[in-house]
């Protein structure tokens, strides 16, 4: 039997099982809306607004808040745990879900080994946002709901309802597990909704990897039984009509609706930095679909629960923001996307304003431990598969143990291009750490003054290098997966910024960064 697939003027099909694409529409917008580490979106509405939160594990200040008016354009405008006293014993902020009720913002989730679940609140999402109010509930990935009724909800990864009193936390009743889901390993991110008189009850599962997908059912109690959709998943590319595409790992989605009654859903994925290959480095990106949600009806993705890298829909009136610098000069203080390991070090990180340098004391610590507190690094996340990283450094360190220079950091391996000393003599040296084993370059001996580090991502490897007197000179590269998920683990992705330490006891000489750059490469 021979099958013929027709494919109208104008619209491409990569195989008979993908969606045609008309690419006689022009591209709207592209995915990742939010390009780089912001995983695990949870998003909501208040006014002319719409707010979306991210997870931060190890990275402080923790939980970036961003605000939109069209879902594509985003701007940063706080962090939900920006004050160390907030979180003392440390961070690891696993998913968030992010809800504007009555006037209030809160967010719920899990800081994973220093405390577990909790809320905290604000009347303004750029802050300041309160104290954590501890929820005694287990598992990890709360939603929050609020019913119609002024009953408020938690849900967790294990898929039990608790009904919890938002001022003081306090669990009022337990309620499952209300669904069993589809099966998928590691399900996890439940998020509630309530529409047309049914209660829709949304997953991620598979884990956060290729097999990832996102499962909805629904019921019309909130406390069950939920009835699963036949037409499972929702969204997913671990098929045919996703294989292949640049973007893989789609899941742990949130859902809105526009002041015009269209629905859209925020969700993370992953570019490979490998043609064809499975390794990924920027981490787990937002990205960004329209949704068909018909009364009484089952919500589709896209059409077919699929995305591309170029999407060709219509959207909300687009409000395109100003492009960043590509340098950053340390005359005041750093921007929203820079992070610290942990709270920020005492003493060993700050910024002389009238010198208008960046200033870093190693600490006794080094990078190598997403847990360590006081590690002298400041870092911002790579959001590009090609780019150049840059920075102008004066370091003269007194003894062999203290080096300063520029890193790439990803779940506490991480590659670096330091200064060191040996016998008076100054030297550039790149560094590879992956947990106990070291790789060092042969050290390049630096004329006296300062010199430019440089970094370039060519999406398949990194290359270290320095400038120097006007000479540049490239000092050694190693392949982008190994600083990949896949080869170290975690669910971060990769940072770049100054780095300094005292290997092992804490350092005398400061090392003075003049400038930051950061340029994406088309």
């Amino acid at each position: 039997m021979c099958v013929t697939h027709t494919v109208t003027a104008g619209q491409t099909a990569t195989t008979p099982f993908n969606a045609a694409i008309d690419t006689s529409l022009p591209v709207t917008y592209t995915n990742p809306v939010l390009p780089g580490f912001y995983s695990d979106p949870s998003i909501t509405k208040a006014g002319e607004y719409y707010y979306l939160v991210s997870s931060t594990f190890e990275y402080f200040p923790g939980i970036p808040v961003f605000r939109s008016k069209d879902l594509v354009n985003w701007e940063q405008i706080g962090h939900v745990i920006d004050r160390p006293e907030q979180l003392p014993d440390g961070v690891n902020i696993f998913a968030v879900t992010l809800r504007y009720h009555d006037g209030t913002f809160y967010i719920i989730t899990t800081n994973v080994g220093y405390g577990w679940n909790f809320i905290m609140k604000a009347e303004d999402p750029a802050g300041p946002w309160s104290d954590p109010i501890w929820i005694d509930v287990p598992h990890i990935d709360p939603d929050l709901f609020f019913d119609d009724d002024g009953r408020v909800y938690v849900i967790n990864s294990a898929f039990t309802l608790y009904e919890i009193d938002i001022n003081t936390g306090k669990v009022l009743n337990e309620t499952g597990p209300i669904w069993a889901t589809e099966g998928g390993r590691y399900a996890e991110g439940p998020h509630i909704y309530k529409k047309d008189g049914w209660y829709y009850l949304m997953a991620a599962e598979g884990g956060t990897e290729e097999a990832h997908s996102i499962t909805i059912a629904r019921s019309h109690n909130i406390t069950g039984p939920y009835y699963s959709n036949p037409a499972n998943p929702i969204v997913t590319h671990v098929n045919r009509a996703g294989q292949q595409n640049p973007i893989q790992g789609l899941g742990h989605g949130d859902m809105i609706q526009t002041d015009d009654g269209d629905h859209w859903m925020v969700f993370h994925g992953y570019r490979s930095v490998i043609e064809g290959g499975t390794h990924h480095t920027l981490g787990r990106e937002t990205c960004l679909a329209p949704v068909s949600w018909p009364a009484f009806g089952w919500p589709q993705v896209n059409g077919n629960g699929t995305i591309t890298p170029q999407m060709r829909v219509p959207t909300l009136p687009l409000k395109p923001l100003p492009p960043k610098p590509v340098r950053t000069v340390f005359d005041k203080p750093l921007g929203l996307e820079w992070n610290y390991v942990q709270s920020p070090p005492p003493n060993t990180v700050h910024i002389d304003t009238r010198s208008k340098k960046l200033v870093l004391t190693g600490s006794e610590f080094t990078l190598g431990s997403p847990h360590q507190k006081g590690v002298s690094f400041v870092g911002r996340r790579l959001q590009h598969t090609h780019f150049t990283a840059r920075t102008e450094l004066q370091f003269s360190p007194a003894s062999n143990n203290e080096k300063a220079g520029l890193t790439l950091l990803n779940n506490g391996t991480h590659f670096d291009i330091m200064v060191g000393v040996d016998e008076g003599v100054r030297y550039a040296q790149v560094m590879f750490q992956f947990g106990d084993i070291s790789y060092a370059s042969e050290p390049v001996a630096l004329a006296p003054g300062a010199v430019v580090l440089t970094i370039e991502g060519t999406g398949s490897e990194f290359h270290f290098g320095m400038e120097q007197q006007g000479n540049t000179t490239v000092i050694d590269s190693v392949s982008a997966r190994y600083l990949s998920s896949e080869t170290i683990g975690g669910f971060t992705g990769v940072y770049v910024g100054p780095y300094a330490t005292g290997n092992g006891r804490p350092a005398k000489s400061e090392a003075h960064y003049s400038w930051f750059d950061y340029k994406p490469v088309e």
